[in-house]
Order: C-alpha cells, then structure tokens, then sequence
C-alpha cells in the first residue's frame, strides 16, 4: 500500500507556490501545494484533461473559466478540461491544496 501524509508532504517557500508530487500514474497524478500568502498560480488551461483542487487547509480564491470564488478547508473545486483554472492566496495565513488531474498529461 502507498500512503502519503498531507500534512508531513506539504512544502512552502517564500519565493513560490510549492508542488510536491503523491502519486504519479499513467492515469492521473496527485500533488499537494503549498501557497505563502500573496502567492497564486496563475490561470492556465490543459486540453484533455480535468483538475480537483482539495483544500486541506486555509482558504483562496479560485478561478475557473468565468467564475472566481473563496474556497476553505474542506471544500473542493472542479476545474474540467479546457476552461482556464487557477488559484491565490489572500491573507496571512498559509494554503495547503491536494490536486488532482486525470488523465495525467505528463504522459
């Protein structure tokens, strides 16, 4: 069995967003970020392949497409394919994200 701890996984730098890669397979990989206050990553978009960010802990603003919304702890977001998605860091505390995406477009 392969087993991760968020908590112990998640790194931060003041200098940018940090991405720790979980789990990596042909079909979908798992990262954890971690975001200092004022830090995003930026909107972007994948053809073919859809995002679930997870918040494990604090809260930010996500974009999807059209839409920007808070979201905390506990909450998730979709971002399907095409539609640009991104995500900041208001604040003064830190945010901690599982992402998700599947098919994995690394391969």
């Amino acid at each position: 069995m392969n087993f991760r701890s968020i908590e112990k996984e998640a790194r931060f730098s003041t200098e940018k967003m940090q991405k720790i890669n979980l789990f990596d397979t042909r079909n979908f990989f798992c990262d954890v970020y971690g975001l200092e206050p004022g830090q995003e990553q930026k909107p972007h978009s994948h053809s073919g392949a859809d995002k679930v960010y997870y918040v494990a802990a604090g809260t930010g603003v996500f974009v999807v497409g059209e839409e920007k919304r808070e979201a905390s702890a506990g909450e998730v977001v979709f971002a399907p394919s095409g539609l640009e998605h991104g995500v900041r860091k208001p604040g003064d505390s830190r945010l901690t994200l599982l992402v998700f995406m599947s098919p994995n477009p690394n391969y």
